[in-house]
């Protein structure tokens, strides 16, 4: 019996264009830096009210087509956190995902 196929984002060619934009401009207007700790990866955004939305709302929009992904938004010294972990078999969505914020 074969492995099943790794996880993947389950949006079609356009829409994954248009997300990708969409979170392009959210890094552009507040990321601060990132890194990678504990095995996942973490952007540190401003704590600014606009951007806590946005990245809410990608948040939302991801959880349904990546569900295998685990998003995680916090708010930690004067910064909003957003952490991105994924299986080990969809590390690479993961880091794919926090490279289009311009990581």
């Amino acid at each position: 019996m074969s492995e099943p196929p790794p996880p993947s984002c389950s949006l079609a060619p356009g829409e994954l264009e248009g997300r990708l934009e969409a979170i392009a401009a959210v890094g552009a207007d507040g990321l601060i830096g990132s890194g990678v700790e504990d095995g996942r990866n973490v952007l540190r955004f401003r704590a600014e009210p606009e951007t806590r939305r946005r990245l809410e709302g990608l948040i939302a929009a991801e959880s349904k087509c990546c569900s295998f992904l685990a998003l995680e938004l916090r708010e930690a010294d004067g910064e909003l956190l957003l952490s991105i972990d994924a299986p080990a078999d969809a590390r690479t969505v993961a880091d794919g995902l926090a490279a289009a914020f311009g990581s």
